[in-house]
């Protein structure tokens, strides 16, 4: 993920991710840990992301997400979509950062 994830940013990244998925060959895991400004734009990234990758028959799973994004997270009411995934197998993914 990127260090800035706000409205500007939301559609190329989750195209990017979105691209990086479908060539994935298993569970995808997002590295979060670089993420620092944000808003609830993020998570709509994340639960997109999410439903693509169910979609393709890859779980996802958020590694090392700030607690403010999972607090967000729950605020919303969808921090358990978010904390789901397999993690017997996993590819990780990493978006560019701009």
């Amino acid at each position: 993920m990127p260090a800035v994830l706000t409205h500007a940013q939301a559609g190329p990244c989750l195209a990017q991710l979105s691209a990086a998925m479908a060539t994935a060959p298993q569970q995808v895991v997002v590295q979060a840990q670089a993420l620092q400004d944000f808003d609830s734009s993020a998570l709509a990234v994340l639960l997109e992301l999410r439903r693509v990758g169910l979609r393709l028959g890859k779980p996802l799973r958020i590694e090392a997400a700030p607690a403010r994004l999972m607090h967000l997270a729950a605020l919303y009411g969808v921090r358990a979509l978010l904390e789901n995934g397999d993690p017997t197998s996993a590819t990780s993914l990493e978006a560019a950062r701009d």
